[in-house]
């Protein structure tokens, strides 16, 4: 068996490895290797950018509901771009009309196509074109009223009125197309093309030498679900914004990969909106911000690991409650469950979602360790046992209740105002999601208040030795991660604030950490007294 200090080195050199892969594989994605034997002038085994023969180019983009084309039958011209510099920078805003088809609960395809001036794309042998989805399907959000008086701010949405049910997905608009092109004049050895280029790559043979037409490249990680319109049945026409930019090699690869990885996480059962939330760390941050992103996430999956292993460690040898407030463990349940469900509610990415939900299990089981409960069972029904406090446990349990007294003085009418006032003013989707939106708001805004009856117990012991110390220095990393995560991640407001006032409490406990320094009398957070420790015998 391995010690508690091995398990944890294996861990740290496990993810120093990791981590030391991941620069690699970041290093592979970023540098292409160009053909030696072009440095020559050579033209065996290289790969030339037809972009290098500067041509004129034409940008036509065409929508149909069909997901192959042959010709120019059933299709509409939607833009039309003459003389395409690839080195410009340009948006544009186009009405597109809407089939009978796609109003049904249809879909619709569009076909970008980059080919030489003045000719045809049915009639260029060197176009390249590129086809995406102009649709999408996704539940309709659940309109919110006014639980008292039944009013809404908004008109319920045509769509969702034609349906049997709220939870069948129904034909979203998506509003922006983001169209990249790479510039650069690389030239490939064609022994070692990149497979994720290469499935973009359209080459010809001109003469000796072999080329590669332009690579089209469609942004798909720029497809929020903000941007995603409701198409009714009376609706003809949908705006559409066209942009366009060229883009380096390096951040072509690198976007791919991005995209296939959002493809996979929905293939392994992520929604459109947990895969939303990942293609918001992607787009709406800087590259360089987006580095140091990756090794931060790194490093909160460390730290989340230790902080759990050593909270569970800490309460499996926990023998008694003596110092350990028995309120704010069951405070601190009932408060994680709560946000747990809020979230859930709230369908917010499963980034944020899975650990709270491991966290809500942890605490559950923390509660059972300090009500000393067993469960028997008699037959098919479960016997529920509480065990008995020692003095010192009892003593602990009276400042406890001291501190919860004075609390719930401020604490209740602040949360019965609280969920009045939104009951009133604020619409929510139903009863349930108000009682939750309540709950957690009184959580987030006034929960910090229920660390207080700890605090209150590391005063009138003048002690900290009881506390999981490791457990704590692992969370007040992960919660300064936090604060970065919370200006990334889309969250919920109340829960963003949430992580800054964490950093206030961790701060309290160290200044008592500094204020109270370890007893060597009192017992440590495994029961034992360091004078209780059996002394070794001199050799």
């Amino acid at each position: 068996m391995l010690s508690r200090s091995s398990f944890t080195s294996l861990v740290v050199g496990v993810f120093a490895v990791y981590v030391a892969h991941t620069c690699w594989v970041m290093y592979g994605i970023v540098y292409t290797r160009p053909c030696p034997a072009a440095a020559g002038g050579g033209a065996a085994g290289c790969v030339w950018p037809y972009l290098a023969r500067r041509p004129k180019l034409q940008l036509s983009v065409y929508t149909t509901t069909r997901s192959n084309i042959g010709a120019e039958n059933n299709i509409d011209l939607v833009l039309n771009v003459e003389d395409f510099d690839i080195e410009s920078k340009f948006e544009r805003r186009v009405n597109v009309s809407v089939p009978k088809k796609t109003r049904n609960n249809g879909t619709l395809y569009a076909y970008i196509f980059l080919h030489h001036a003045g000719i045809l794309p049915w009639h260029d042998g060197k176009q390249v074109h590129i086809v995406s989805p102009l649709t999408t399907y996704m539940v309709p959000k659940p309109e919110e009223i006014n639980l008292l008086t039944g009013e809404s701010d908004t008109q319920q949405i045509e769509a969702e009125k034609q349906t049997n049910a709220l939870d069948e997905p129904v034909s979203h608009w998506r509003s922006r197309l983001t169209l990249n092109v790479m510039v650069e004049d690389f030239v490939f050895d064609v022994s070692s093309l990149p497979a994720d280029v290469h499935r973009y790559m359209k080459m010809v043979q001109l003469g000796k030498t072999v080329h590669y037409l332009p690579i089209l490249f469609i942004d798909q990680l720029s497809n929020r679900v903000k941007d995603l319109m409701v198409i009714n049945r009376s609706t003809t026409e949908l705006p559409l914004t066209v942009s366009y930019d060229k883009i380096s090699l390096g951040k072509l690869r690198f976007w791919i990969h991005m995209q296939d990885a959002v493809y996979s996480l929905q293939q392994f059962g992520f929604s459109e909106k947990d895969a939303d939330e990942v293609k918001g760390i992607f787009v709406d941050t800087n590259l360089y911000f987006l580095a140091l992103t990756f090794f931060v996430a790194a490093f909160h999956l460390l730290f989340d690991f230790l902080a759990f292993k050593n909270d569970i460690s800490f309460w499996k040898k926990k023998r008694n409650m003596i110092g350990m407030s028995t309120k704010a463990v069951l405070w601190r349940c009932f408060s994680t469950v709560v946000i747990f469900l809020f979230l859930l509610d709230e369908q917010t990415s499963l980034l944020v979602l899975i650990p709270a939900g491991i966290g809500a299990v942890i605490e559950l089981w923390k509660v059972k360790k300090a009500l000393k409960m067993t469960i028997k069972w008699q037959g098919m029904r479960p016997k529920i046992q509480f065990g008995t406090y020692n003095d010192s446990e009892k003593k602990t349990e009276e400042y406890d209740s001291q501190a919860m007294k004075y609390l719930s003085y401020l604490l209740y009418p602040l949360c019965i105002g609280g969920a009045g006032y939104s009951l009133l003013n604020v619409k929510y989707k139903s009863w349930y999601s108000w009682l939750i939106n309540s709950f957690v708001n009184g959580v987030y805004a006034f929960g910090f208040l229920f660390m207080l009856p700890q605090l209150f117990v590391n005063y009138k012991m003048k002690s900290v030795a009881h506390l999981p110390w490791k457990a704590f220095t692992y969370k007040a990393f992960n919660t300064f991660i936090d604060d970065i995560f919370a200006f990334i991640i889309t969250m919920p407001t109340s829960h963003r604030l949430a992580c800054f006032r964490d950093d206030v409490v961790f701060l309290v406990y160290l200044y008592q950490r500094w204020l109270y320094p370890v007893d060597k009398n009192r017992v440590n957070e495994y029961g034992e007294s360091y004078e209780e420790k059996p002394q070794k015998k001199s050799s």
